[in-house]
Protein backbone atom coordinates (compact mmCIF):
# COMPACT_ATOMS: atom_id res chain seq x y z
CA UNK A 1 0.00 0.00 0.00
CA UNK A 2 1.29 3.44 -0.74
CA UNK A 3 1.20 6.75 1.16
CA UNK A 4 -2.11 7.78 -0.54
CA UNK A 5 -3.87 4.54 0.16
CA UNK A 6 -3.47 5.11 4.00
CA UNK A 7 -5.00 8.66 3.76
CA UNK A 8 -7.49 8.73 1.92
CA UNK A 9 -10.13 5.96 1.78
CA UNK A 10 -11.24 5.88 -2.52
CA UNK A 11 -14.17 4.31 -2.74
CA UNK A 12 -15.94 2.39 -6.14
CA UNK A 13 -19.03 4.69 -5.91
CA UNK A 14 -19.56 6.84 -9.18
CA UNK A 15 -20.63 10.24 -9.12
CA UNK A 16 -23.96 10.13 -10.43
CA UNK A 17 -23.31 13.78 -12.26
CA UNK A 18 -20.06 12.79 -14.10
CA UNK A 19 -19.44 9.00 -13.52
CA UNK A 20 -15.79 10.14 -11.75
CA UNK A 21 -14.82 7.12 -9.57
CA UNK A 22 -12.67 9.80 -8.00
CA UNK A 23 -14.88 9.89 -4.47
CA UNK A 24 -14.76 9.60 -0.93
CA UNK A 25 -16.55 8.56 1.95
CA UNK A 26 -18.40 11.73 3.53
CA UNK A 27 -20.11 11.00 6.75
CA UNK A 28 -23.72 9.21 6.87
CA UNK A 29 -27.62 10.47 6.34
CA UNK A 30 -30.26 10.41 9.13
CA UNK A 31 -31.24 6.57 8.10
CA UNK A 32 -27.84 5.42 8.31
CA UNK A 33 -26.65 5.04 4.58
CA UNK A 34 -23.39 5.72 3.59
CA UNK A 35 -22.49 9.46 1.98
CA UNK A 36 -19.93 10.34 -0.69
CA UNK A 37 -18.30 13.37 -2.26
CA UNK A 38 -16.92 14.03 -5.52
CA UNK A 39 -13.62 15.18 -4.43
CA UNK A 40 -13.03 17.99 -7.35
CA UNK A 41 -16.47 18.98 -7.90
CA UNK A 42 -17.98 18.57 -4.27
CA UNK A 43 -21.47 16.60 -5.19
CA UNK A 44 -22.37 14.67 -2.39
CA UNK A 45 -24.60 11.81 -3.25
CA UNK A 46 -25.79 7.99 -0.92
CA UNK A 47 -25.68 4.93 -2.81
CA UNK A 48 -28.95 3.69 -4.37
CA UNK A 49 -31.16 6.96 -2.95
CA UNK A 50 -34.56 5.81 -2.26
CA UNK A 51 -36.37 9.29 -4.07
CA UNK A 52 -39.92 8.53 -4.72
CA UNK A 53 -41.47 10.37 -7.66
CA UNK A 54 -44.18 12.65 -6.57
CA UNK A 55 -47.48 12.26 -9.08
CA UNK A 56 -49.22 15.32 -10.79
CA UNK A 57 -51.87 14.30 -8.59
CA UNK A 58 -50.34 14.52 -5.49
CA UNK A 59 -48.68 18.12 -6.84
CA UNK A 60 -52.27 19.16 -7.42
CA UNK A 61 -53.35 18.39 -4.08
CA UNK A 62 -50.68 20.74 -2.43
CA UNK A 63 -51.52 23.26 -5.24
CA UNK A 64 -54.83 23.42 -3.43
CA UNK A 65 -53.38 22.65 0.15
CA UNK A 66 -51.07 25.69 -0.23
CA UNK A 67 -54.07 27.92 -1.88
CA UNK A 68 -56.00 27.04 1.41
CA UNK A 69 -52.82 28.37 3.44
CA UNK A 70 -52.37 25.08 4.94
CA UNK A 71 -48.60 25.34 6.71
CA UNK A 72 -45.74 23.19 4.74
CA UNK A 73 -45.41 21.31 7.92
CA UNK A 74 -49.27 19.83 7.91
CA UNK A 75 -49.35 18.97 4.26
CA UNK A 76 -46.31 17.51 4.73
CA UNK A 77 -47.57 15.27 7.44
CA UNK A 78 -50.48 14.77 5.38
CA UNK A 79 -49.25 13.63 2.29
CA UNK A 80 -46.30 12.12 3.62
CA UNK A 81 -44.07 14.73 0.99
CA UNK A 82 -40.92 15.90 2.91
CA UNK A 83 -40.50 19.77 4.00
CA UNK A 84 -37.57 20.36 2.29
CA UNK A 85 -38.98 19.24 -0.79
CA UNK A 86 -42.26 21.60 -0.39
CA UNK A 87 -40.27 24.22 0.27
CA UNK A 88 -38.48 23.85 -2.68
CA UNK A 89 -41.79 23.13 -4.53
CA UNK A 90 -43.20 26.54 -2.92
CA UNK A 91 -40.72 28.37 -3.75
CA UNK A 92 -40.43 27.53 -7.34
CA UNK A 93 -43.86 28.01 -7.52
CA UNK A 94 -43.90 31.19 -6.45
CA UNK A 95 -41.45 32.86 -8.35
CA UNK A 96 -42.70 33.39 -10.91
CA UNK A 97 -45.77 35.33 -9.39
CA UNK A 98 -45.59 39.01 -9.99
CA UNK A 99 -44.53 41.06 -6.27
CA UNK A 100 -45.84 43.96 -7.11
CA UNK A 101 -49.71 44.94 -6.98
CA UNK A 102 -51.70 47.09 -9.06
CA UNK A 103 -53.96 49.00 -6.97
CA UNK A 104 -56.08 51.68 -8.05
CA UNK A 105 -57.88 54.44 -6.00
CA UNK A 106 -61.75 53.95 -5.54
CA UNK A 107 -63.88 57.00 -7.06
CA UNK A 108 -66.39 58.30 -9.58
CA UNK A 109 -66.43 56.87 -13.04
CA UNK A 110 -69.09 58.26 -15.88
CA UNK A 111 -70.99 60.22 -12.44
CA UNK A 112 -71.20 57.06 -10.53
CA UNK A 113 -69.33 55.12 -7.84
CA UNK A 114 -67.12 52.23 -8.42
Amino acid sequence: MDEHELTVEESIMECPTCNSRHTTKNGSVHSGKQKYVRKDCGRQFVENPQNKRIQQQLRDMVDKLLLEKIPIAGISTGTEISEPWLQQYTNRKYEHVPQQIDISKKGVLNGRMR
